[in-house]
């Protein structure tokens, strides 16, 4: 059995009990609380969309569902197949809007 793509495994409930949080799990906590993690996600899609990367995206999955079949295509061979290309073909300016957005919440928020 193949593990989610979108999700990590659940962690022992006794591992979480004894440590400490770590500075990625404490940003990740802030950006929830503040509202800031959806915002971001929503300047993402936004700028995904427009730069097209979005419709590269759908293209991808239609060329590939058309090669292998309709009909022999799981959703996570469709996941397994696209995300290296979909996580490679992102801009660069994108991910740098979006580093210096978190860079600015981080000094804001003082994490």
């Amino acid at each position: 059995m193949r593990k989610s793509v979108n999700r990590p495994p659940t962690p022992d409930v006794v591992e979480n009990q004894e440590k400490e949080p770590t500075l990625q799990e404490l940003l990740n906590i802030k950006l929830i609380e503040s509202g800031e993690k959806e915002r971001l996600m929503e300047l993402l899609r936004d700028r995904l969309i427009e730069c097209g990367w979005k419709d590269e995206m759908k293209s991808l999955c239609r060329q590939f569902i058309k090669k292998k079949g309709r009909n022999n295509v799981t959703l996570d061979d469709l996941v397994h197949v696209i995300t290296p290309k979909g996580r490679a073909s992102i801009p660069d300016s994108v991910k740098a809007e979006l580093l210096q957005k978190i860079r600015t919440f981080l000094v804001s928020a003082a994490v």
